[in-house]
């Protein structure tokens, strides 16, 4: 069973080395026609010496005196040799590493692309670190033996040349060359078969150490704040050292195949010097002949080992293949329609949510997903803003997702301007709709970078316009350099209230006709809060209308008063919706929730009287999780 699983993996990372050769064919015919020369210039010299030797040489051991022609000729066939070997060798590798690091630039952009195409329900079901390492190390994985490839495939000419002139020269030494030639090419099939599961435990572990590191480093403040670093520091050097434990294994297999690798050679040069010597007392062969054979098989060693490294990294490579086609032939993506809104019209855009349902699916295909929203049914009017509220679990945040299309419902109907979101090209709806999320993410770039995204259309004076309305435009004109401070990764540099008022204003930048906050206002102070929202319901566009529909997932009362409508959610469920007044008045439910979250913000407020901090109040525990 081990033995068909290793020759499968010899066969299945052939096969991925011919997708390369079929996707670079050009690069690899250059690569392999240096190869080709290299190996002919290898077998040629082994002649050019033994004829140095028998013409050159002896005679002058002999007669004690040297033939100055035959000499000169000797140097300039060596010298023009020696210089088509260079070529060879130059066109080699280049060759390779340019079909190397291209395959490998490629796949990073494919595997990538895909990342951004497939749902978001399938990037939970995958962790980060394994997704990093997908497109990192699995990459490069795949396409590690292109480098010694050309090689390869040059010195199996070679050798079919080498053999043709043993048989040329004499069939005694030439049955020599076969029995030493068929026994390296045995020792690299074994050699694979026995390196192949290594390298997969080995590529694995790799993509287990990228995923921890990515999570401790992620997770730094948790880290820290409970103490843990201990802990951490331990779970991931268990890990390291496993992955060492596995390298460890590699080198050692390669520490005890390397010398049988390089010894074989060397014994057929022995084996060749034997049976030369009786045949060429036997009259059979000449001292030349011997000398050509003898170099042969001592310059030969090396360039038969490149068959060994490619048959070596098969395993591997076998292994990084899989794990980036298991992302190339992931399933699930939300392919866009061909609709497209009016990319001119300045009038907001309603949103209307027609009995949707949705349910994220499971971590394991084979269990069933539970249903997170059922017979949702509400509409944002154009120029209106209306707020979701309800407990944690009860689907704000999936109601958000589902209103920009980051998940699509299970069933139901999910339209911005009357039109199903479905149906939307991805242009279209990225002008067309903004989300402010729950967690802001800033990049490590400036202010001016964060909020224009590279989008042409965006100046310095939309960039400042979209940052008064966050009412960001006066911590922003503080910063050391303006709009050119660079605000660290993630936003280090700024406080969480300062990156959500961000995060806000590179949404306002596009000019959205519909805008969702996923309590994307938690972090700053409350005043300011209602300053912003009063100040997006105000904000004219053009011929006096507003500036957008606004979907708003909010806790705090002067947040819900300032809504046209409030959608009260339950279980996924709308199980009522009006004014916050009326549902103040008539759902007990609805009347607790914000009465408890009014409470929990006074608590924080007196706490931090207590305490004298001035530090903006960061979102109730009750809030803290993200909403599914």
């Amino acid at each position: 069973m081990a033995s068909r699983a290793s020759r499968d993996v010899v066969w299945r990372g052939l096969a991925v080395l011919g997708r390369a050769i079929r996707e670079q064919p050009r690069i690899f015919a250059v690569a392999v026609a240096g190869s080709v020369l290299f190996g002919l210039m290898v077998v040629a010299s082994a002649y050019v010496v033994g004829a140095v030797v028998g013409d050159v040489v002896v005679p002058a051991v002999e007669d004690g005196s040297v033939e100055t022609g035959a000499l000169a000729l000797a140097a300039v066939a060596l010298f023009g040799i020696s210089v088509l070997r260079v070529v060879g060798i130059f066109g080699r590798r280049l060759g390779a590493g340019y079909m190397q690091f291209r395959l490998q630039a490629a796949y990073r952009r494919r595997v990538t692309r895909r990342y951004l195409d497939l749902p978001l329900s399938w990037h939970h079901r995958n962790a980060t670190g394994t997704l990093l390492s997908n497109a990192n190390s699995d990459v490069e994985a795949a396409w590690h033996p292109i480098a010694p490839l050309p090689f390869a495939v040059g010195t199996l000419v070679m050798l079919v040349g080498a053999v043709v002139s043993l048989f040329v020269t004499d069939w005694a030494l030439a049955l020599v060359g076969l029995a030493v030639f068929p026994a390296l090419f045995a020792l690299n099939v074994v050699y694979s078969r026995r390196m192949a599961p290594r390298q997969a435990h080995a590529q694995r572990l790799r993509a287990e150490v990228s995923g921890i590191a990515h999570e401790s480093f992620d997770g730094a403040l948790v880290v820290k704040t409970m103490g843990r670093e201990a802990q951490e520091t331990n779970r991931f050097g268990s890990r390291a050292r496993e992955l060492r434990d596995a390298l460890v294994s590699v080198g050692r297999l390669r520490g005890i195949f390397d010398p049988m690798l390089e010894t074989l050679p060397s014994l057929g040069t022995l084996a060749v010097l034997v049976v030369g010597t009786v045949r060429l007392r036997q009259g059979a062969i000449s001292v030349a002949e011997l000398v050509s054979v003898a170099f042969l098989f001592t310059v030969l060693a090396f360039p038969v080992r490149a068959i060994g490294w490619v048959l070596a990294e098969l395993p591997r490579s076998v292994a990084g293949w899989d794990r980036v086609r298991r992302v190339l032939d992931a399933t699930g993506e939300m392919p866009y329609g061909h609709s497209v809104l009016d990319p001119v019209d300045p009038r907001p855009a309603p949103l209307t949510f027609t009995d949707v349902h949705f349910g994220y699916e499971p971590a394991e295909a084979h269990l069933p997903g539970a249903e997170v929203l059922g017979e949702v049914s509400f509409t944002v009017p154009a120029g209106t803003t209306v707020a979701l509220v309800g407990p944690t679990g009860a689907g704000k945040s999936t109601i958000a997702s589902l209103a920009v299309r980051l998940v699509d419902p299970r069933a139901g109907r999910v339209a911005i301007d009357g039109v199903d979101v479905r149906d939307l090209t991805a242009d279209s709806l990225a002008r067309t709709a903004a989300l402010v999320a729950q967690v802001p993410f800033v990049f490590d770039d400036t202010v001016r970078a964060n909020i224009t995204l590279d989008r042409p259309s965006i100046g310095d004076d939309e960039v400042w316009a979209a940052l008064r309305l966050a009412e960001a435009d006066g911590f922003v004109a503080a910063l050391p350099d303006g709009l050119d401070t660079r605000v660290g990764e993630r936003g280090t540099s700024l406080s969480g209230g300062q990156r959500q008022r961000l995060t806000l204003a590179r949404a306002l930048a596009g000019r959205p006709r519909l805008l969702v906050l996923d309590d994307a206002t938690s972090a700053v102070d409350p005043r300011v809060e209602a300053a912003i929202l009063a100040g997006l319901r105000a904000a004219p566009g053009e011929r006096g209308t507003a500036a957008a529909s606004i979907l708003v997932v909010a806790y705090r009362q002067a947040t819900i008063a300032l809504a046209d409508e409030v959608i009260y959610l339950q279980h996924g469920r709308v199980v009522a919706r009006g004014t916050h007044a009326e549902l103040l008045a008539t759902v007990p439910g609805y009347a607790d929730l914000v009465t408890a979250y009014e409470q929990a913000e006074a608590e924080q407020d007196q706490q931090r009287t207590y305490d004298g901090e001035v530090m903006p109040p960061v979102t109730s525990g009750l809030e803290m999780e993200v909403d599914r």
